[in-house]
């Protein structure tokens, strides 16, 4: 059938001009079809010039326009030389086509959108087979059959692209069929055919594109590869997943490769999709993902229509998307038939089952469809990936020309939908809190059955013995609506429960425990939801015991991890080993029973432990392929907190390695690797077993960029070369971090000559003003690229920790001092005439108030501290580390001392810059 018998609607040219030429240059088009051509040309330049391009095949498509999209959808020979080329002209046709139907509304939304992502999907499968068969000619793959599938993700996987969208990918092979030898060179060649299909898909050529693709919806993107086993993969999912992600695979389905093995792995998924209970802790989570994004792309102000985003903005698609897709988080594990991809569908099956109201879901897919196709004329103007409504009064006109319509109506019908569907929407996320007694809120009593902590039955029923003792522990605190508030957000944020209130119920004092914490430290809290395996180790006997020290530490890791026999199981020990005294240095610096100089050294501790009880073990899985290390091996390097050992709860570790290899060229082993791509990979290795989230979290955030010529450098350093660098080419502020390192690992005769020569760096005479002027420079460019985020920022700004650290750091260098920490540099500061004892002094109390301060606020949160919104506990924690009665009191404290402390250093580094020794 023409498309003609089908038109109900026609656009208005809003450039006649432009209009009348596109139609004259189709002069087989006569009626409807010419006016419609005439309207969408002179509404959008994109269309115009694909319709002068393509002018010679469009009468045809028009009159069998079904025909004519059947044609365009067949996949190309994936052999051909021009298939970029082909594939574009496909696209061009395809784009064509379904703007012309969707302007004159001969097809449906659902018509429109199934068109595209059916496009998308032969594109890809096209672009994919190419890719397969490249790697196989050049010998990298033994056939086209390997295991690899696509997934399509969010409106590709629910047959909703949009008119300009880019498609979200997943790339995944089967691991299983591969002997385990040839799973790298085999991940490689596929990674290498999946970057050809996103060329293919997405160079922009003379021609144009195909499909913007994105793959970042992958498992930790900025870690993984572009193609991940399937394995890795659902061990991921199983153990980190999200409920972004979850919510993202309600869309997910195979759209290239092997397409069974694809289906297979979504089906393995589907425990982690689906929760078997009623999951209403999804309407939180999903409230913080619409926060969040509001918050990142700055779409959460009033409705104003001037570009106004359609899809992330107060009423628009996401809103509606998200209300869909968590309803069916919630029941979908009950309930298969709520199972459905896309959102039209999705909120018809709601509303069949009773989860949503029938008129409220027939009004939402109305709004829906209006925005959409709102979404889609905005994208048709110039081919051009954006939601935003125009931002003057020309784009508004243009576009209610696309729609038919006046501009008036189109304002209105705007208002008025994206003022619903905000009102709908966020009335189920966020409903008008209700006031609750100061008592036991029953209201929340309620709550706590949704929690994931309680929806087994098993949990549930535990929970209901111990909540009696609970509530009265909760009861004697001495604010006990705050306690109640802070224990409600442990529970929310507790993934499982049977364990953890079994323990409960055999050990009642760690309740009093668990209330202390959630009561007062809101990030020890958080961690111990995260981890409640952690309170294993309080029931132990030796929880409060003294300090063990590092040496016995690393003796206690060594012997986790040798009980282990796989190394996967090895990284999770250390994990949990680490987790458990991390949580009891927290503890006892909540508690008291350890100052914050203690707990600071504690953690720097339990890092350096961990580290040295871990490294011989990541030597050994690569020496198993590779050999040992040749030469003396490597050692790592503590820098900054780590090496001037005192780190905060959530310090990441500074890390240099650097390396020996003698006269040895490369490693003698079944794989022989060069010397120096050995360490750089043997400390890539070493960067994945500390960095890499497995089942029980990660164990360090690293950060290497402190090595020589920071990231554009190697990743492992030579001994050699690290000499010479630090001899001839190193800049004073890496002099003045060389000061405070330490080898925390490796062979010991390399730890001996890397500290003799550190301290003879130290040791090399300095001319005092020229120090003092670089460190003036330093101390300018910092004030620059970062000011402090309030009062209680103890580490960033004039006066503060970091300001105090580096004045210490030049009073070792310039006196060779090979002391690392901030008394003795600020000692040594004394002897070489920048200050007088006192000045000293008064820095020292200011450095040891600083830290108190900055360990205070990393229990309390990770980010910058409100005083005001901590709670009565939180506010005691901070009164104590600065001494002071009252949060006005302290923060005047505070801000007193650094106005001191940055005058001191001020005076004593114009003092070292007049260089007149004393």
């Amino acid at each position: 059938m023409s498309l003609a018998n089908a038109l109900t609607r026609m656009p208005r040219p809003f450039d006649p001009d432009r209009g009348d030429e596109a139609a004259a240059s189709v002069p087989d088009l006569s009626g409807d079809l010419a006016a419609l051509v005439s309207g969408a040309a002179g509404c959008s330049p994109y269309l115009a010039g694909l319709i002068q391009r393509e002018a010679a095949w469009l009468p045809e498509a028009l009159d069998a326009p079904d025909a004519a999209l059947a044609a365009i959808l067949t996949r190309p020979d994936p052999d051909l030389p021009d298939l970029k080329s082909v594939l574009r002209q496909t696209k061009r046709r395809a784009a064509l086509l379904t703007a012309l139907a969707d302007l004159g509304g001969a097809w449906s939304l659902e018509q429109v959108t199934d068109a595209l992502t059916r496009l998308a999907d032969m594109a890809c499968e096209a672009a994919l087979t190419a890719g397969l068969a490249h790697q196989v000619k050049r010998g990298k793959l033994p056939d086209r059959d390997v295991g690899l599938f696509v997934l399509a993700m969010g409106k590709m996987g629910a047959f909703e692209l949009n008119y300009s969208s880019d498609i979200d990918l997943i790339c995944l092979f089967d691991e299983t069929r591969h002997n385990p030898e040839d799973f790298p060179n085999i991940r490689r060649a596929c990674v290498k055919a999946v970057q050809d299909m996103c060329a293919t898909l997405s160079d922009n050529t003379g021609e144009g594109y195909v499909f913007r693709t994105d793959l970042r919806l992958r498992p930790d993107p900025s870690v993984n590869p572009v193609v991940l086993s399937a394995g890795a993969a659902e061990r991921y999912y199983e153990s980190l997943g999200r409920t972004w992600e979850r919510a993202a695979y309600i869309k997910a389905r195979t759209c290239a490769g092997d397409i069974a093995e694809g289906d297979a792995f979504l089906e393995e998924l589907r425990p982690f999709v689906w929760r078997r209970h009623l999951d209403f802790a999804a309407v939180q989570d999903a409230h913080d993902m619409r926060l969040a994004i509001r918050a990142h792309k700055g779409t959460g102000g009033p409705i104003t229509l001037p570009g106004h985003n359609m899809k992330l903005g107060r009423g628009g698609i996401r809103e509606i998307e998200f209300f869909t897709q968590t309803r069916q988080l919630i029941a979908g594990g009950r309930d298969a038939d709520l199972r459905v991809r896309g959102t039209v569908q999705g909120l018809a099956r709601l509303a069949e089952k009773g989860w949503v109201a029938d008129d409220l879901a027939a009004r939402l897919t109305d709004h829906y469809r209006f925005a959409r196709m709102v979404e889609h004329r905005v994208q048709m103007v110039r081919d051009a990936q954006t939601h935003n409504l125009p931002g003057n009064d020309e784009g508004f006109e243009r576009l209610a020309a696309m729609m038919g319509t006046d501009r008036t109506a189109l304002e209105a019908a705007l208002k008025g939908r994206l003022a619903e569907v905000h009102s709908e929407t966020e009335g189920f996320f966020a409903p008008e809190p209700v006031a609750a007694p100061v008592a036991v809120d029953s209201t929340m009593q309620a709550r706590w059955r949704s929690y994931p902590a309680l929806r087994t039955a098993r949990g549930a029923a535990l929970f209901d013995r111990i909540e009696p003792m609970l509530l009265a522990r909760l009861a004697d605190t001495a604010k006990p609506a705050e306690a109640l508030a802070a224990f409600d957000g442990f529970l929310a944020g507790l993934p499982a429960g049977v364990q953890l209130f079994s323990l409960f119920e055999a050990n009642p004092t760690l309740v009093d425990l668990l209330i202390d914490i959630v009561g007062t430290s809101p990030a020890l809290a958080k961690h111990l939801s995260r981890n409640a395996g952690v309170l294993d180790a309080v029931i132990g006997g030796s929880f409060f015991a003294p300090w063990p020290g590092r040496d016995a530490l690393q003796m206690d890791a060594i012997a986790r991890l040798t009980a282990e026999d796989d190394y996967e199981a090895k990284l999770d020990a250390i994990r949990i080993w680490a987790k458990e005294w991390h949580f009891r240095v927290g503890v006892h610096h909540l508690r008291d029973l350890s100052s914050a100089r203690e707990a600071g050294a504690q953690y720097a501790d339990l890092a350096r432990a961990a580290l040295a009880a871990l490294w011989p073990e990541v030597q050994a899985q690569f020496a198993r392929r590779h050999g040992p290390p040749p030469g003396r091996g490597a050692v790592i390097l503590g820098m900054g907190s780590l090496g001037a050992g005192l780190l905060t709860p959530e310090s990441d570790l500074d890390l240099i390695v650097i390396y020996d290899p003698m006269d040895v060229e490369q490693s003698d082993g079944p794989r022989a690797l060069s010397t120096r791509p050995y360490y750089a990979r043997l400390t890539q290795a070493l960067i994945t077993a500390v960095t890499t989230q497995t089942a029980q979290g990660r164990l360090y955030e690293a950060d290497m960029r402190l090595r020589p010529s920071g990231n554009q450098g190697p990743v492992a350093t030579s001994w050699t070369a690290f000499q010479s660098y630090q001899e001839n080419d190193a800049w004073l502020w890496e002099h003045l971090a060389l000061s405070r390192a330490t080898c925390v690992a490796g062979p010991e005769a390399l730890v001996a000559d890397v500290e003799a020569f550190r301290q003879a760096i130290i040791a090399r005479p300095r001319d005092r003003a020229a120090v003092m002027d670089d460190l003036a420079d330093m101390r300018d460019r910092i004030a620059a690229a970062k000011a402090p985020d309030g009062a209680w920022d103890a580490k960033i700004g004039p006066g503060r920790l970091q300001d105090i650290e580096l004045l210490a750091q030049a009073g070792l260098v310039l006196s060779g001092t090979p002391a690392r920490d901030v008394s003795a540099g600020l000692e040594a500061a004394v002897a070489v005439g920048l200050m007088d004892a006192a000045d000293a002094q008064t820095l020292a109390q200011s450095y040891a108030m600083m830290w108190r301060v900055q360990m205070a606020t990393r229990l309390l949160t990770v980010g910058p501290v409100d005083a005001d919104a901590v709670g009565a506990g939180g506010q005691a924690v901070l009164l104590r580390a600065v001494g002071a009665a009252t949060i006005a009191e302290a923060e005047a404290t505070l801000r007193r001392c650094e106005t001191e402390a940055a005058a001191l250093i001020t005076r004593a580094v114009q003092t070292g810059q007049k260089d007149e020794r004393p």
